[in-house]
């Protein structure tokens, strides 16, 4: 039975799940890598895309082919450029450095927007002066520094850049929080803000349905509660204003023992998904490319960076998830797995990309490489 904590203690337990959240990410070191533990399906190859990419989060691709990388712990936004069209990195360049947990990017006529949890950053023209590159332009700093503060962001079919703010803890309930906004850019500025969603605890990914065009992003459920409660989860916002339930209700049936009572679950949206318990979504993907078999189209894929408190890990996989045609999952399944080897993992996926040749790129901050995964049936 898990039991309230007390509101005077609230403060102690969030300082513990900061702590233990410290220690159990590991250092921006590079890892040794082991293809050869990877299971895919039958016909899929894996490689290494990129090495010495220290900490490598999330991922954007640039008009003339340059990837981009953020990072959370090192500090700094890299460029990885294939010169010769081998599917293999020939250089990888540091484009800004000193930036506070510099995770999110996203490239927009020519430039690129930097997430550094308070601001939001531009590079201008960045890919005619990735030898020289030109100080980053703030475009914004209306953004608290707060746990969760890192931020996954990207542009909409609409033009609007969409970031995310995670609840400030583990679980409680602050105004201004857990929800994810959209910003308006015009010039150097922002000239309109929007709630988009709302009891969202923390989201690290999302993505537009190719077709519909509605927002589906992953969701990290609280912890605390035990290893197998409450699920992470897939969810879609297909307009503003809908509600997910933090800190009310998780997963669409479990109400919290601190925050639960004198609410109802059916008040807000359920998942489409539940996820694994722990598993830290964090990058989802549509697959939109011509190079996997046909089943594939518009499949999601989703990288879980996988747990760090449950008595027996998991995630640490790119699980994909079917839809029907009315938008509903019928199947969620592995992937990619073998990162977790029994309970030692030697490489955590983050991010996941759609090359134009239909190949996947997989970030992994751990090991502190780019996978690219291809079909070669």
């Amino acid at each position: 039975m898990v039991l309230p904590v007390p509101a005077i203690l609230r403060p102690l337990v969030a300082g513990a799940t900061l702590l233990a959240l410290s220690a159990a990410t590991p250092a921006a070191e590079k890892g040794e890598v082991f293809l050869d533990k990877l299971n895919l399906p039958e016909g899929f190859k894996v490689e290494v895309y990129a090495r010495d990419v220290p900490n490598a989060r999330h991922m954007a691709l640039g008009d003339r082919g340059t990837l981009f990388v953020g990072s959370r712990h090192a500090g700094k936004v890299y460029a990885i450029s294939d010169d010769d069209g081998d599917h293999k990195a020939d250089r990888v360049r540091v484009i800004a450095d000193g930036l506070k947990q510099p995770t999110g990017v996203a490239f927009r006529e020519g430039d690129l927007y930097v997430s550094a949890v308070t601001s939001i950053l531009r590079l201008d023209d960045i890919e005619s002066r990735l030898d020289n590159p030109p100080a980053p332009v703030t475009i914004s700093e209306q953004f608290p520094d707060k746990h969760h503060g890192w931020k996954y962001i990207a542009f909409g079919p609409d033009g609007w850049l969409y970031v995310p703010i995670g609840a400030p803890c583990n679980i409680c309930d602050e105004a201004g929080y857990a929800n994810i906004q959209r910003l308006k850019i015009e010039g150097d500025r922002v000239v309109a803000t929007e709630t988009w969603a709302e009891g969202v605890r923390n989201t690290v990914g999302f993505a537009w349905h190719p077709q519909t065009r509605e927002l589906w992003f992953t969701d990290n459920g609280r912890d605390l509660l035990g290893d197998d409660i409450p699920p992470c989860e897939l969810n879609r916002a297909a307009e503003a204003g809908m509600h997910f339930g933090f800190p009310y209700c998780h997963g669409g049936d479990i109400l919290d023992p601190e925050f639960g009572e004198g609410k109802s679950c059916s008040a807000y949206v359920p998942p489409v998904q539940k996820l694994g318990p722990h598993v830290a979504p964090l990058g989802v993907k549509f697959y939109t490319g011509s190079q996997f078999p046909t089943e594939y189209q518009n499949r999601l894929l989703i990288a879980e960076h996988g747990s760090w408190n449950r008595s027996e890990k998991i995630g640490y996989r790119v699980m994909q998830v079917t839809l029907n045609e009315k938008g509903e999952a019928t199947s969620y399944e592995p992937f990619i797995d073998g990162w977790l080897q029994g309970q030692e993992s030697w490489g955590r996926p983050v991010d996941l990309l759609v090359m134009p040749d239909g190949a996947v790129l997989v970030s992994d901050d751990y090991a502190g490489v780019i996978y690219r995964v291809s079909y070669r049936g």
